[in-house]
């Protein structure tokens, strides 16, 4: 049964839990209903990382909760590109590897999470797919990336962008509670946080029935079904009329316009005419294109497009009214960029 129907029992780790859960559970252990506001403060606000540090709490009672996990990772391996992007490769309680990337900019700080350990979405450009899929992720193992990401630059996070290893929309129970933990615990305003996927029939109408104020951001990649099964082979059964009419229902639920993310690749999908089809198929729909050039990896021979070609795309794009902006990634030199994240140190 999903765990966003039903009453939420918590059982440890804590990371997640909302200050009505931790005072449930520390009432269940024999303590003032306040102390679940004291350690909900000590979590989100002082990143302790076991009960037995949390000092205005009893001696005795800490010692008799000091194995209970708050449920923080560990750091394996930290890359620095040039331009300040910090990758991380951050050890999980089962010892699976998960990365996370901190994004800093003059005026925010963007972490860019995972949802899964793998992907089986198998996206042939990206370097993520070409791993082995293991486990979705609790959300206090989503939630944790960002407190990681904050304590590291010593600055508080603005935004969160669901753009790492994983589909979100494969584990859209646990994706939904870390939005909501996030929000409320964290205290990252919903607007700032962005879900991006492939597609998962339903799970976008499932993810605009909670009205959450998120920003969607699906990956197309491509203007018709057989050149996006080309390059994204799980999409062969969702076509991609069927995936537009569910972002059309997410529009209409929720009022908020979807960003249709396009990978562009030399000679494969970045052509004038594929952007004169792509408007076409975006024509009447609240929407916004997200253009973003190939960001290299070992594994296949793709190009990226040079900046005449990008241009000339985009010219297309907005010639037919269709909004548009280029997302050139950060973090190339520490292969954080978009697509190339996988948990391998050293060639990763």
């Amino acid at each position: 049964m999903s765990a966003i129907s039903t009453a939420y029992q918590l059982v440890p780790p804590l990371l997640g839990a909302s200050v009505a859960e931790l005072t449930a559970w520390v009432k269940e252990q024999g303590q003032p209903g306040y102390r679940g506001k004291q350690l909900h403060d000590w979590i989100y606000g002082k990143g302790v990382r076991s009960l037995a540090d949390i000092s205005v709490f009893p001696k005795s009672w800490r010692e008799t909760v000091t194995d209970v996990p708050i449920g923080r990772s560990s750091l394996h391996f930290r890359s620095v590109a040039t331009d300040g992007t910090v990758k991380y490769l951050l050890k999980l309680a089962d010892g699976e590897i998960i990365e996370a990337v901190g994004i800093p900019s003059d005026k925010r700080l963007t972490v860019c999470v995972s949802t899964q350990v793998g992907c089986p979405m198998a996206c042939d450009f990206c370097a993520t797919g070409k791993g082995v899929y293991k486990r979705n992720l609790s959300r206090g193992e989503i939630v944790d990336q960002v407190l990681t990401v904050q304590e590291d630059f010593q600055q508080r996070v603005s935004n969160v962008v669901f753009m790492g290893m994983g589909e979100p929309l494969l584990n859209t129970d646990n994706v939904i509670l870390a939005l909501k933990s996030l929000n409320q615990d964290v205290g990252i305003g919903q607007r700032s946080l962005t879900v991006s996927t492939v597609g998962i029939r339903d799970r976008i109408r499932q993810l605009a029935e909670h009205q959450l104020q998120i920003t969607l951001a699906v990956s197309l990649h491509a203007p018709n079904q057989e050149l996006r099964e080309e390059i994204i082979p799980s999409a062969k059964p969702y076509p991609i009329e069927d995936l537009l009419e569910e972002c059309q229902e997410y529009v209409d639920i929720t009022g908020r316009r979807v960003t249709f993310e396009y990978i562009l690749l030399a000679r494969v999908n970045d052509l004038p005419e594929h952007a004169l089809e792509l408007s076409k198929r975006l024509r009447g729909f609240q929407s916004h294109v997200n253009l973003i050039p190939y960001n290299p990896i070992q594994e296949v021979d793709y190009q990226r497009p040079t900046r005449d070609r990008i241009q000339a795309f985009v010219n297309v794009l907005q010639k037919n009214n269709t909004a548009v902006s280029v997302r050139y990634s950060r973090g190339l030199e520490a292969d954080a960029a978009c697509g190339q994240l996988r948990t391998a140190k050293g060639n990763s």
